[in-house]
């Protein structure tokens, strides 16, 4: 699967000219689908981790006057995202738009009297996915996903939430490869090496949540053609933690099913 990377052992060995290919890969791919659906700019949702800091620097490398973000607050969020969106303002030279959603969360909350963790956790990218084709449709702009390969792959996205999206650019590199191609296009380094999170709810880190990390993920998908070598190389019970994820998401990844 991998685009550009090899292994030495269980260390991955990222090739940059393969990367740049790559980069233009995506470029040419954004400039084709803008001009097919005749639109004149991208929005992206900017949380402040590496994904979406990866998706609006090749955006802004393809549309530089319109690219748009938007951060989407919902009751709060941590001093260390609003440091790193600040910090992705001054490196690309941009303002994003701060559009709070906490009043319209605690509105559908309320009105579902809903007490299920998830649910109510899943409702925050559904409501931004809602705001982003709000800001879409009047911008006449694409809405650019930030998934990568790791999440499509093991279904860690909300459906409907942040997996609803025009295109997905990134969706074909593992998360070691976003970051490898989060150096080149210049993305801070504070951005790159924090905890990925999905900002569910407090201190929920990605890597805790799935127990299991992306380096891991990363080496078993870079693996799928050689699978003696992922048998080899990772402990049986991640082995299953991926595969029973990656089976009962499956519903995510395909077409709205309908009968025959």
């Amino acid at each position: 699967m991998a685009k550009f990377t090899t292994y030495n052992g269980l260390n991955p060995i990222y090739d940059e000219i393969k990367a740049k290919q790559y980069l233009k890969t995506i470029q040419e791919f954004l400039k084709n689908h803008a001009k097919q659906a005749n639109v004149s700019g991208f929005i992206v949702g900017i949380s402040g981790g590496i994904d979406s800091a990866l998706v609006y620097a090749i955006a802004k490398s393809v549309f530089p006057q319109s690219t748009y973000g938007f951060v989407m607050p919902i009751i709060k969020m941590s001093d260390s995202d609003l440091n790193h969106i600040n910090q992705l303002e001054k490196q690309f030279d941009d303002k994003f738009t701060f559009i709070n959603l906490t009043e319209t969360f605690y509105a559908i909350t309320q009105a579902n009297k809903s007490t299920h963790p998830l649910s109510i956790a899943n409702i925050k990218p559904r409501l931004r996915m809602t705001t982003l084709y709000y800001q879409a449709q009047a911008k006449n702009a694409l809405v650019l996903g930030t998934d990568n390969y790791d999440e499509t792959f093991i279904g860690y996205f909300t459906k409907f939430g942040d997996g609803g999206a025009d295109l997905l650019p990134i969706s074909q590199l593992t998360k070691g490869e976003v970051k490898f191609l989060a150096k080149l296009m210049n993305v801070p380094n504070s951005i790159i090496n924090k905890d990925p999170s999905a900002g569910l709810w407090d201190g929920q880190t990605d890597e805790k949540e799935l127990g299991f990390s992306y380096a891991q993920l990363d080496y078993y998908l870079d693996h799928l053609d050689n699978y003696d070598l992922v048998k080899q190389n990772l402990p049986e019970t991640i082995i299953n933690k991926i595969e029973h994820k990656h089976k009962i998401s499956q519903h995510k990844r395909d077409a709205i099913y309908k009968p025959q």
